[in-house]
């Protein structure tokens, strides 16, 4: 099958988590034997900060990473029926401008013969949600969403139809552990501060923990603000920037420990949704310690595959258990990467979308059929 992404960038992963997951998707889809192209504007905003963050040089790693993969991009002018002709299926990502989601509609309208998908892994939906509410779904055939509290949002307010649960997943032709790397640190997080929405966790959960512990341990990722570069350096921890997605693996095999702090949406309004970066860890075998979110879907074994610290206090004592105890951390390693491999790969999420295509298949043959 031909397979057509609507991205917002393939190339970069500056600020851009899906970017991980979908080339996972599709170098998943490209070892099938299927044809899988990204399309991607040319001014996107990730890829613009990338390009003003590291130069023009940070674009090459992309094809060097992922050579198997294909990126499109688009300008004004580009002809987004000719680019779709012949495709088995599209799926258009949430970050997509609001008229190109409209104007893909309208081609599946008009005579379109892809299967037409929405893919969300975002917060907008309880963040902002006239933006999601004003988006023209009815012409999609369904709806992919990243946690089944983000698919209830959807099928609550209406927003588009068969909306079904499509979890991110590690890449683990990517992710995986790496023994032979020398460990040269305590802890190691791998995020982008954000908006302000979680400051005092990261304060309680990651900067203060390594100050009082006096680890060594490093922190990479965009759009931390000076208070924060202030507080890392007050603590520590030394801030290494972007990372591409590619170098993460071993930058966790350099680290004994890593943590997760969620976003205060994920906490609070989506819960269950632990967005791609724990899959990324497990994957590479490397103790998570995890600041409190609720693995409503039972995804994880907690406690077996990682460990839950409530708040500052337990996430000193499980980092310090972990740091002392090479048995238990040895294990709680081992655990993770186990759930990971059985269940929450890109080949699993493949395995699902194909399910999902073929249901889809079969409800609009059952319509077509039907009396």
């Amino acid at each position: 099958m031909r397979f057509v992404f609507h991205t917002h960038s393939l190339t970069s992963d500056w600020n851009h988590g899906n970017a991980h997951f979908l080339r996972g998707v599709m170098r998943e889809l490209v070892a099938r034997g299927h044809s899988a192209t990204a399309l991607a504007p040319f001014d996107a905003w990730s890829r613009a900060n990338l390009v003003a963050d590291q130069g023009f040089r940070a674009l090459d790693r992309f094809a060097r990473d992922f050579p198997e993969l294909d990126e499109q991009l688009w300008e004004e002018d580009f002809d987004h029926a000719a680019a779709l002709a012949g495709a088995d299926v599209v799926v258009v990502h949430e970050w997509t401008d609001p008229a190109l989601v409209a104007e893909i509609g309208r081609l599946r309208r008009e005579g379109g013969t892809f299967t037409l998908l929405f893919h969300d892994t975002h917060h907008r939906a309880v963040s902002a949600q006239s933006a999601i509410a004003g988006l023209a779904l009815a012409d999609y055939d369904g709806v992919l969403a990243f946690g089944e509290t983000l698919a209830a949002r959807y099928r609550a307010a209406g927003w588009g139809r068969q909306v079904r649960v499509w979890h991110e997943a590690a890449d683990t032709r990517l992710f995986r552990p790496m023994p032979e790397v020398e460990k040269t640190g305590d802890l190691i997080w791998i995020g982008n501060w954000g908006d302000g929405e979680r400051d005092a966790q990261l304060r309680e959960f990651l900067v203060e923990p390594v100050r009082d512990l006096g680890l060594v341990a490093e922190a990479r990722g965009v759009r931390y603000p000076p208070h924060a570069l202030a507080a890392l350096d007050e603590a520590g921890i030394a801030h290494g920037g972007w990372i591409a997605n590619a170098d993460a693996p071993e930058a966790f095999a350099r680290h004994r420990v890593t943590v997760h702090v969620p976003r205060r949406p994920y906490v609070e309004s989506l819960p269950g949704i632990p967005t791609i970066r724990p899959f990324e860890a497990l994957a590479c075998g490397i103790p998570l310690v995890c600041a409190p979110w609720d693995d409503a879907e039972g995804l994880f074994r907690p406690g077996e595959d990682y460990l839950v610290a409530r708040n500052g206090e337990e996430m000193r004592a499980a980092l310090r258990g972990i740091l002392d105890d090479p048995e238990r951390a040895a294990a709680l390693a081992a655990s993770g990467l186990e759930t990971i491999r059985a269940r929450h790969t890109c080949s699993h999420r493949v395995d699902a979308l194909l399910g999902i295509l073929a249901d889809l298949r079969a409800d609009h043959r059952e319509t077509e059929t039907a009396p």
